[in-house]
């Protein structure tokens, strides 16, 4: 990264999993040189052999300036900036390996969607804390972003969140391409309360729709799913504009809608009355964050006395034995009150 312009040349991806490799796929289609780390020596090496990502992206072609490997030292070396490409829950595990190699002042990426059980805490708080990033370099991903869409090249818009708006400029520039189209904001909070929120609301709506409840029913989830979020994120500090963006509407139609969402699909078949376990084994070990959001979301609301009872439903199928059927119902009991 040259001191006067702030151009990010080099970029490292920590995560190999659909998202993570997708993202690495966007930054070398916008011309950069990117290497992608993975877990698995076995992953690492079918994408440099092959170009390929068999376990997490069939199918899709990786670019040539895309580099695969499963040490950690070469992918960081000499990077503008390092990409984190982790599930929400095991960021804090993996930044206590990665924070001694993480290099200092260039920007850190967040791909995470999800707040963390028992602290409470964003996935931007854990970064800066546990990994040690001051949060100005911290850059927040989100939106309407659909691994499987983004990676056949289809167009969607995101949003890049960071409280230092230069940093995200320069993300920005890195990762603009045909088809991903990345937009600026200095909302954290709101960005990252949204890209956690709609993953339960997700998970709703798929029980409704596993159900045959009809439009009307996820229409209803979707709006009131969308205020409820808001209320959160405003008690947090949040803008309310930011929840009717990318990175709140935006993010939630996606997900709540398309049959590629793992919250959508996941909550379909807790309808079909499978039970969790079961629905999460058919899952093929993708992860649906709304299972744990819906409980540390939860949490979060509690202890600022936000009413959230949609989470509160998804919570109560997910954890306390709530029959999905009755999911609708628990929601159209509710106490009358003003939209």
């Amino acid at each position: 990264m040259t001191a006067d312009t702030g151009v990010l040349e080099r970029l490292a991806v920590l995560g190999a999993g659909s998202w993570g490799t997708t993202f690495a796929k966007v930054l070398a289609d916008a011309g950069r040189d990117v290497t992608l780390w993975a877990r698995r020596e076995s992953v690492a090496t079918a994408i440099r052999d092959t170009r390929r990502n068999p376990d997490y992206l069939p199918g899709v072609d990786l670019p040539e300036n895309l580099h695969g490997t499963s040490d950690f030292d070469e992918a960081l070396a000499d990077v503008d900036a390092v990409v984190l490409a982790v599930p929400s829950q095991a960021l804090r595990e993996n930044l206590r390996v990665f924070r001694d190699s993480l290099p200092p002042v260039v920007p850190v990426v967040s791909l995470a969607k999800g707040v963390e059980i028992g602290t409470g805490l964003r996935m931007s708080e854990i970064i800066a804390r546990v990994g040690q990033v001051d949060p100005d370099r911290i850059v927040v991903l989100t939106g309407p972003n659909l691994a499987a869409e983004i990676a056949l090249e289809r167009p969607t818009a995101s949003v890049l969140a960071c409280t230092d708006h230069d940093r995200a400029r320069a993300v920005q520039e890195a990762c603009a391409t045909p088809y991903f189209r990345p937009f600026t904001v200095t909302d954290v909070i709101g960005a990252e309360i949204a890209g956690t929120g709609k993953n339960i609301i997700a998970l709703a709506c798929g029980i409704a729709d596993g159900l045959g409840l009809g439009l009307n029913a996820s229409a209803s989830l979707i709006t009131r799913g969308l205020n409820e979020m808001t209320r959160l994120g405003v008690e947090l500090g949040a803008t309310p504009a930011t929840f009717a963006g990318l990175a709140g509407l935006g993010d939630l139609v996606a997900t709540c809608w398309s049959p590629l969402s793992r919250n959508r699909t996941l909550g379909g078949r807790l309808a079909a009355g499978i039970g969790l376990d079961a629905a999460l084994e058919a899952a093929g070990g993708q992860v649906a964050e709304g299972v744990v959001s819906c409980r540390s979301v939860r949490d979060l609301a509690v202890r600022h006395q936000v009413d959230m009872p949609i989470t509160e439903a998804v919570y109560q199928v997910c954890y306390r034995h709530l029959p999905p059927g009755r999911l609708m119902g628990f929601l159209m009991d509710q106490p009358h009150s003003p939209e």
